[in-house]
Protein backbone atom coordinates (compact mmCIF):
# COMPACT_ATOMS: atom_id res chain seq x y z
CA UNK A 1 0.00 0.00 0.00
CA UNK A 2 1.35 3.68 -0.38
CA UNK A 3 0.22 7.13 0.13
CA UNK A 4 0.45 10.50 -1.33
CA UNK A 5 1.81 12.88 1.29
CA UNK A 6 0.37 15.89 -0.13
CA UNK A 7 -1.43 17.08 -3.19
CA UNK A 8 1.15 19.56 -4.46
CA UNK A 9 2.74 18.30 -7.67
CA UNK A 10 5.77 16.85 -7.44
CA UNK A 11 5.09 15.32 -3.95
CA UNK A 12 6.74 11.70 -3.33
CA UNK A 13 4.65 8.18 -2.72
CA UNK A 14 5.61 6.60 -0.30
CA UNK A 15 4.95 3.49 1.37
CA UNK A 16 3.34 2.89 4.63
CA UNK A 17 6.80 2.04 6.56
CA UNK A 18 8.43 4.54 4.78
CA UNK A 19 5.84 7.40 6.30
CA UNK A 20 6.83 5.32 9.49
CA UNK A 21 10.45 6.46 9.10
CA UNK A 22 9.74 9.83 8.86
CA UNK A 23 11.20 12.72 10.74
CA UNK A 24 10.11 16.38 10.77
CA UNK A 25 12.81 19.59 11.48
CA UNK A 26 12.46 22.86 11.92
CA UNK A 27 14.75 24.33 9.65
CA UNK A 28 14.77 28.51 10.61
CA UNK A 29 14.37 30.70 11.17
CA UNK A 30 17.42 31.35 12.77
CA UNK A 31 19.26 29.49 9.66
CA UNK A 32 21.29 32.09 7.80
CA UNK A 33 21.01 29.92 5.14
CA UNK A 34 16.55 30.91 4.51
CA UNK A 35 17.72 34.12 4.05
CA UNK A 36 16.57 36.00 6.89
CA UNK A 37 13.42 35.22 9.49
CA UNK A 38 11.89 32.07 6.91
CA UNK A 39 11.14 28.66 8.98
CA UNK A 40 10.73 25.80 6.73
CA UNK A 41 8.87 22.80 8.33
CA UNK A 42 10.59 20.11 6.40
CA UNK A 43 9.15 16.12 6.41
CA UNK A 44 12.11 14.32 5.86
CA UNK A 45 12.51 10.37 4.85
CA UNK A 46 16.52 9.87 5.68
CA UNK A 47 17.67 13.37 3.93
CA UNK A 48 15.28 12.69 1.17
CA UNK A 49 12.34 15.71 1.51
CA UNK A 50 9.11 14.14 1.86
CA UNK A 51 6.93 17.79 2.07
CA UNK A 52 8.46 21.25 3.00
CA UNK A 53 5.93 24.05 4.45
CA UNK A 54 7.21 27.59 4.58
CA UNK A 55 6.06 29.42 7.78
CA UNK A 56 6.21 33.15 7.66
CA UNK A 57 5.45 36.09 9.54
CA UNK A 58 8.23 36.47 12.12
CA UNK A 59 9.12 40.15 10.87
CA UNK A 60 5.60 41.44 10.03
CA UNK A 61 5.33 44.97 10.71
CA UNK A 62 2.59 45.98 9.37
CA UNK A 63 3.13 48.47 6.99
CA UNK A 64 0.43 48.34 4.51
CA UNK A 65 -1.88 49.55 7.62
CA UNK A 66 0.92 52.19 8.29
CA UNK A 67 0.50 53.68 4.74
CA UNK A 68 -3.04 54.81 5.74
CA UNK A 69 -1.80 57.13 8.49
CA UNK A 70 0.91 58.54 6.65
CA UNK A 71 0.18 61.41 4.07
CA UNK A 72 1.32 60.16 0.42
CA UNK A 73 4.77 61.56 0.58
CA UNK A 74 5.89 60.36 3.99
CA UNK A 75 4.92 56.97 2.55
CA UNK A 76 7.74 56.91 0.95
CA UNK A 77 10.13 56.07 3.66
CA UNK A 78 7.91 52.87 4.74
CA UNK A 79 8.87 50.93 0.77
CA UNK A 80 12.44 51.30 1.60
CA UNK A 81 12.52 48.68 4.18
CA UNK A 82 10.34 46.08 2.60
CA UNK A 83 12.83 44.84 -0.06
CA UNK A 84 15.53 46.21 1.70
CA UNK A 85 17.67 45.49 -1.23
CA UNK A 86 15.91 47.30 -3.94
CA UNK A 87 14.55 50.33 -2.05
CA UNK A 88 14.61 52.49 -5.33
CA UNK A 89 12.51 49.93 -7.00
CA UNK A 90 9.94 50.22 -4.52
CA UNK A 91 10.24 53.97 -3.97
CA UNK A 92 9.59 54.07 -7.79
CA UNK A 93 6.35 51.50 -7.92
CA UNK A 94 4.75 53.97 -5.31
CA UNK A 95 5.80 57.13 -6.54
CA UNK A 96 4.20 56.18 -9.80
CA UNK A 97 0.92 54.89 -8.23
CA UNK A 98 0.34 58.14 -6.77
CA UNK A 99 1.59 60.31 -10.38
CA UNK A 100 -1.32 58.01 -12.26
CA UNK A 101 -3.91 59.01 -9.60
CA UNK A 102 -2.38 62.70 -9.73
CA UNK A 103 -2.07 62.83 -13.83
CA UNK A 104 1.17 64.57 -13.27
CA UNK A 105 4.01 65.08 -16.29
CA UNK A 106 7.37 63.70 -15.24
CA UNK A 107 10.33 65.81 -16.67
CA UNK A 108 12.66 63.54 -19.25
CA UNK A 109 15.61 63.83 -17.34
CA UNK A 110 14.22 62.60 -13.98
CA UNK A 111 12.86 59.77 -15.71
CA UNK A 112 16.02 58.81 -17.31
CA UNK A 113 17.51 59.18 -13.03
CA UNK A 114 14.98 57.21 -12.08
CA UNK A 115 16.03 54.58 -15.11
CA UNK A 116 19.50 54.73 -14.41
CA UNK A 117 19.18 54.12 -10.26
CA UNK A 118 16.53 51.68 -10.65
CA UNK A 119 19.08 49.68 -12.56
CA UNK A 120 21.95 50.20 -11.05
CA UNK A 121 19.94 49.24 -7.73
CA UNK A 122 18.82 45.76 -9.58
CA UNK A 123 23.18 45.00 -10.10
CA UNK A 124 23.45 46.52 -6.23
CA UNK A 125 20.30 43.77 -5.52
CA UNK A 126 22.10 40.90 -7.71
CA UNK A 127 25.34 41.02 -6.48
CA UNK A 128 23.31 40.17 -2.60
CA UNK A 129 21.93 37.34 -4.47
CA UNK A 130 25.28 36.41 -5.84
CA UNK A 131 27.23 36.42 -3.05
CA UNK A 132 24.87 35.22 -0.38
CA UNK A 133 23.75 32.26 -3.06
CA UNK A 134 27.24 31.56 -3.36
CA UNK A 135 28.23 30.98 0.55
CA UNK A 136 24.77 29.11 0.76
CA UNK A 137 26.46 26.32 -1.07
CA UNK A 138 30.31 26.75 -0.06
CA UNK A 139 31.33 29.02 -2.20
CA UNK A 140 33.43 32.26 -0.31
CA UNK A 141 35.67 34.03 -2.49
CA UNK A 142 32.89 35.40 -4.99
CA UNK A 143 31.13 37.09 -1.73
CA UNK A 144 33.71 39.26 -1.46
CA UNK A 145 34.03 40.57 -4.91
CA UNK A 146 30.59 40.89 -5.74
CA UNK A 147 30.15 42.96 -2.30
CA UNK A 148 32.81 44.98 -3.68
CA UNK A 149 30.97 46.18 -6.80
CA UNK A 150 27.63 46.25 -4.32
CA UNK A 151 29.74 48.81 -2.67
CA UNK A 152 30.24 50.82 -5.67
CA UNK A 153 26.73 51.41 -6.19
CA UNK A 154 25.45 52.27 -2.26
CA UNK A 155 28.45 54.75 -2.62
CA UNK A 156 26.97 56.58 -5.44
CA UNK A 157 22.83 56.43 -4.12
CA UNK A 158 24.22 58.16 -0.78
CA UNK A 159 25.59 60.84 -2.76
CA UNK A 160 22.80 61.67 -4.68
CA UNK A 161 20.31 60.82 -1.71
CA UNK A 162 22.25 61.01 1.53
CA UNK A 163 20.99 57.34 2.29
CA UNK A 164 22.68 53.91 1.36
CA UNK A 165 19.96 51.00 2.19
CA UNK A 166 16.98 53.62 2.77
CA UNK A 167 17.48 56.28 0.39
CA UNK A 168 13.92 57.24 -0.31
CA UNK A 169 15.36 59.62 -3.45
CA UNK A 170 12.11 59.14 -5.40
CA UNK A 171 9.54 61.93 -4.79
CA UNK A 172 5.62 62.16 -6.41
CA UNK A 173 6.18 64.60 -9.28
CA UNK A 174 10.23 63.40 -9.62
CA UNK A 175 13.34 63.50 -7.35
CA UNK A 176 14.29 64.66 -4.01
CA UNK A 177 17.32 66.46 -6.26
CA UNK A 178 18.97 66.59 -8.74
CA UNK A 179 22.40 64.52 -9.34
CA UNK A 180 25.63 65.71 -7.12
CA UNK A 181 28.32 67.16 -8.90
CA UNK A 182 31.01 64.60 -10.01
CA UNK A 183 28.20 61.68 -10.06
CA UNK A 184 28.49 61.48 -13.89
CA UNK A 185 32.49 60.37 -13.69
CA UNK A 186 31.96 58.23 -10.84
CA UNK A 187 29.29 55.93 -12.67
CA UNK A 188 31.54 56.15 -15.65
CA UNK A 189 34.68 54.75 -13.54
CA UNK A 190 31.91 52.19 -11.88
CA UNK A 191 30.92 51.16 -15.89
CA UNK A 192 34.16 50.79 -17.12
CA UNK A 193 35.39 48.50 -14.53
CA UNK A 194 32.05 46.20 -13.93
CA UNK A 195 32.89 44.36 -17.45
CA UNK A 196 36.22 43.06 -15.71
CA UNK A 197 33.86 42.12 -12.48
CA UNK A 198 31.61 40.08 -14.91
CA UNK A 199 34.34 37.91 -15.93
CA UNK A 200 35.91 37.38 -12.87
CA UNK A 201 32.27 35.79 -11.34
CA UNK A 202 32.01 33.88 -14.46
CA UNK A 203 35.71 32.04 -13.39
CA UNK A 204 34.49 31.77 -10.15
CA UNK A 205 31.44 30.47 -9.83
CA UNK A 206 29.97 29.93 -13.85
CA UNK A 207 32.41 27.92 -15.14
CA UNK A 208 33.26 26.26 -11.76
CA UNK A 209 32.45 22.30 -11.95
CA UNK A 210 31.47 22.17 -8.51
CA UNK A 211 28.97 24.74 -9.01
CA UNK A 212 27.59 23.17 -11.89
CA UNK A 213 26.87 19.68 -9.95
CA UNK A 214 24.91 21.55 -7.07
CA UNK A 215 22.74 23.70 -9.23
CA UNK A 216 22.29 21.74 -12.06
CA UNK A 217 18.81 19.23 -12.24
CA UNK A 218 18.11 20.74 -8.60
CA UNK A 219 14.61 22.33 -7.59
CA UNK A 220 13.05 22.04 -11.42
CA UNK A 221 9.60 23.69 -12.03
CA UNK A 222 8.64 23.47 -14.97
CA UNK A 223 6.90 26.16 -17.28
CA UNK A 224 3.21 25.12 -16.84
CA UNK A 225 3.90 25.08 -13.06
CA UNK A 226 5.37 28.71 -12.96
CA UNK A 227 2.53 30.09 -14.60
CA UNK A 228 0.24 28.28 -12.39
CA UNK A 229 1.91 29.33 -9.23
CA UNK A 230 2.12 33.07 -10.14
CA UNK A 231 6.11 32.77 -10.43
CA UNK A 232 7.50 36.44 -12.10
CA UNK A 233 11.17 37.89 -12.57
CA UNK A 234 14.00 35.13 -12.86
CA UNK A 235 12.46 32.82 -11.39
CA UNK A 236 9.54 32.36 -14.17
CA UNK A 237 12.04 33.41 -17.37
CA UNK A 238 14.36 30.46 -15.68
CA UNK A 239 11.29 28.53 -16.47
CA UNK A 240 10.85 29.19 -20.28
CA UNK A 241 8.68 32.06 -20.17
CA UNK A 242 9.56 35.44 -21.81
CA UNK A 243 7.90 38.14 -19.88
CA UNK A 244 9.51 41.54 -18.43
CA UNK A 245 7.24 44.40 -17.73
CA UNK A 246 9.75 47.06 -19.07
CA UNK A 247 9.41 45.75 -22.28
CA UNK A 248 5.52 44.01 -22.28
CA UNK A 249 4.25 46.70 -20.30
CA UNK A 250 6.95 49.75 -20.56
CA UNK A 251 7.30 52.59 -17.53
CA UNK A 252 9.54 55.36 -17.21
CA UNK A 253 10.94 55.34 -21.00
CA UNK A 254 12.02 51.37 -21.13
CA UNK A 255 10.60 50.75 -24.65
CA UNK A 256 13.38 53.72 -26.01
CA UNK A 257 16.07 51.40 -24.48
CA UNK A 258 18.06 48.61 -26.31
CA UNK A 259 18.49 45.44 -23.72
CA UNK A 260 17.30 41.80 -23.94
CA UNK A 261 15.32 39.60 -21.95
CA UNK A 262 17.50 36.70 -20.62
CA UNK A 263 15.51 33.74 -20.84
CA UNK A 264 16.47 29.70 -19.47
CA UNK A 265 14.21 26.89 -20.32
CA UNK A 266 15.74 24.24 -17.87
CA UNK A 267 13.22 25.52 -14.63
CA UNK A 268 16.74 24.20 -12.18
CA UNK A 269 18.89 25.96 -9.88
CA UNK A 270 21.23 26.56 -12.63
CA UNK A 271 18.82 28.09 -15.03
CA UNK A 272 17.84 30.45 -12.35
CA UNK A 273 21.41 31.43 -12.00
CA UNK A 274 22.19 32.14 -15.21
CA UNK A 275 19.48 34.29 -16.04
CA UNK A 276 20.20 36.78 -13.29
CA UNK A 277 24.04 36.48 -14.41
CA UNK A 278 22.84 37.71 -18.02
CA UNK A 279 20.50 40.13 -16.33
CA UNK A 280 24.11 41.94 -14.72
CA UNK A 281 24.73 42.26 -18.28
CA UNK A 282 21.50 43.88 -19.24
CA UNK A 283 21.22 46.26 -16.23
CA UNK A 284 24.84 47.73 -17.29
CA UNK A 285 24.09 48.31 -21.09
CA UNK A 286 20.87 50.09 -19.64
CA UNK A 287 23.11 52.02 -17.09
CA UNK A 288 25.29 53.03 -19.85
CA UNK A 289 22.40 54.24 -22.48
CA UNK A 290 20.98 56.23 -19.49
CA UNK A 291 24.05 57.94 -18.73
CA UNK A 292 24.45 58.90 -21.97
CA UNK A 293 20.88 60.63 -22.26
CA UNK A 294 21.24 62.70 -19.05
CA UNK A 295 20.76 66.27 -20.53
CA UNK A 296 20.09 69.65 -18.09
CA UNK A 297 16.57 70.40 -17.54
CA UNK A 298 14.16 70.09 -14.18
CA UNK A 299 14.12 67.50 -12.28
CA UNK A 300 10.27 68.28 -10.85
CA UNK A 301 6.75 68.12 -12.10
CA UNK A 302 5.55 71.56 -12.75
CA UNK A 303 3.25 70.54 -10.19
CA UNK A 304 3.53 73.67 -7.10
CA UNK A 305 0.59 72.27 -5.20
CA UNK A 306 1.82 68.58 -4.96
CA UNK A 307 6.06 69.07 -5.30
CA UNK A 308 8.55 71.25 -3.04
CA UNK A 309 9.64 74.17 -4.23
CA UNK A 310 13.45 74.82 -4.82
CA UNK A 311 14.93 76.45 -1.63
CA UNK A 312 15.64 78.95 -4.13
CA UNK A 313 12.73 79.87 -5.09
CA UNK A 314 11.72 80.20 -1.57
CA UNK A 315 13.82 82.73 -0.12
CA UNK A 316 12.74 84.76 -3.29
CA UNK A 317 8.94 84.17 -3.43
CA UNK A 318 6.26 83.80 -1.24
CA UNK A 319 3.81 81.56 -3.37
CA UNK A 320 6.71 79.10 -2.84
CA UNK A 321 7.34 79.46 0.87
CA UNK A 322 3.53 78.76 1.00
CA UNK A 323 2.89 75.94 -0.76
CA UNK A 324 5.93 74.36 1.35
CA UNK A 325 4.38 75.22 4.37
CA UNK A 326 1.08 73.57 2.98
CA UNK A 327 2.41 70.26 1.35
CA UNK A 328 4.57 69.82 4.77
CA UNK A 329 2.35 70.57 6.99
CA UNK A 330 -0.99 69.45 5.38
CA UNK A 331 -0.14 67.61 2.30
CA UNK A 332 -1.97 67.41 -0.95
CA UNK A 333 -4.89 65.75 -1.57
CA UNK A 334 -5.15 63.03 -4.39
CA UNK A 335 -8.05 62.41 -6.68
CA UNK A 336 -10.56 59.51 -5.81
CA UNK A 337 -9.77 56.54 -7.58
CA UNK A 338 -7.94 53.16 -7.66
CA UNK A 339 -4.87 52.47 -9.67
CA UNK A 340 -2.63 49.45 -9.92
CA UNK A 341 1.22 50.05 -10.75
CA UNK A 342 3.58 47.53 -11.88
CA UNK A 343 6.66 47.30 -11.94
CA UNK A 344 9.80 44.79 -13.05
CA UNK A 345 11.46 44.86 -9.90
CA UNK A 346 14.93 42.98 -8.81
CA UNK A 347 12.63 39.67 -7.77
CA UNK A 348 9.86 40.09 -10.44
CA UNK A 349 6.59 42.30 -10.88
CA UNK A 350 6.52 44.45 -8.19
CA UNK A 351 2.75 46.15 -8.16
CA UNK A 352 1.08 48.64 -6.09
CA UNK A 353 -2.53 48.93 -5.52
CA UNK A 354 -3.37 52.33 -4.26
CA UNK A 355 -7.41 53.42 -3.37
CA UNK A 356 -7.77 57.09 -2.33
CA UNK A 357 -10.80 58.97 -1.27
CA UNK A 358 -9.51 62.30 -2.19
CA UNK A 359 -8.07 63.28 1.13
CA UNK A 360 -3.85 63.86 1.81
CA UNK A 361 -3.70 60.07 3.24
CA UNK A 362 -4.05 56.91 1.02
CA UNK A 363 -7.55 55.12 1.62
CA UNK A 364 -5.62 51.92 0.89
CA UNK A 365 -2.11 50.43 0.03
CA UNK A 366 -1.50 46.97 -0.70
CA UNK A 367 1.56 45.60 -2.57
CA UNK A 368 2.07 42.37 -4.40
CA UNK A 369 5.67 41.50 -3.45
CA UNK A 370 7.54 39.18 -5.70
CA UNK A 371 9.54 37.60 -3.12
CA UNK A 372 6.15 36.68 -1.38
CA UNK A 373 4.60 35.22 -4.51
CA UNK A 374 7.85 33.05 -5.45
CA UNK A 375 8.37 31.78 -2.09
CA UNK A 376 4.80 28.99 -2.45
CA UNK A 377 6.40 27.66 -5.31
CA UNK A 378 9.53 26.14 -2.70
CA UNK A 379 7.61 23.32 -1.94
CA UNK A 380 6.63 22.31 -5.56
CA UNK A 381 11.07 22.47 -6.20
CA UNK A 382 12.09 20.99 -2.89
CA UNK A 383 9.67 18.02 -2.35
CA UNK A 384 12.08 14.97 -3.68
CA UNK A 385 15.32 16.54 -2.87
CA UNK A 386 18.19 16.21 -0.61
CA UNK A 387 17.86 18.29 2.30
CA UNK A 388 21.20 20.19 1.32
CA UNK A 389 19.69 21.32 -2.18
CA UNK A 390 16.94 23.05 -0.41
CA UNK A 391 19.54 25.55 0.42
CA UNK A 392 20.62 25.96 -2.76
CA UNK A 393 16.52 26.08 -4.34
CA UNK A 394 15.79 28.87 -1.58
CA UNK A 395 19.26 30.82 -2.71
CA UNK A 396 17.97 30.62 -6.28
CA UNK A 397 14.36 32.60 -5.08
CA UNK A 398 16.22 35.47 -4.29
CA UNK A 399 13.40 36.11 -1.69
CA UNK A 400 13.91 38.82 1.51
CA UNK A 401 11.67 38.48 4.25
CA UNK A 402 10.83 42.28 4.79
CA UNK A 403 9.13 42.16 1.48
CA UNK A 404 7.44 38.80 2.77
CA UNK A 405 6.19 39.61 5.49
CA UNK A 406 5.49 43.78 5.32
Amino acid sequence: MSTVVDNIPGSVELTDSALESQMTLSMGPQHPSTHGVLRLDLKLDGELVVKSVPDIGYLHTGMEKLFEYKKYQQGIVITDRMDYLNPLGNNLAYVMAAEKLLQIEIPERAQVIRVLFCELQRIASHMVWLGTHALDIGAMSVFFYAFRQREKILNMIESASGGRMTPSYFRIGGLMMDLPAGFENRCRQFLNDFPEALNTFDTLVTGNTLWQSRTMGIGIISTEQAIDWGLTGPCLRGSGVDLDLRRDNPYSGYETYDFEIPVETDGDVWARFKVRMRELNESYKIVRQALERLKPGPVKADAPKVVLPDRNDMRTHMDSLIHHFLIVAEGFNVPAGEVYMPIEASKGELGVYMRSNGGPKPDRVHFRGPSFVNLQALPVMSDGEMVADVVAIIGSLDIVLGEIDR
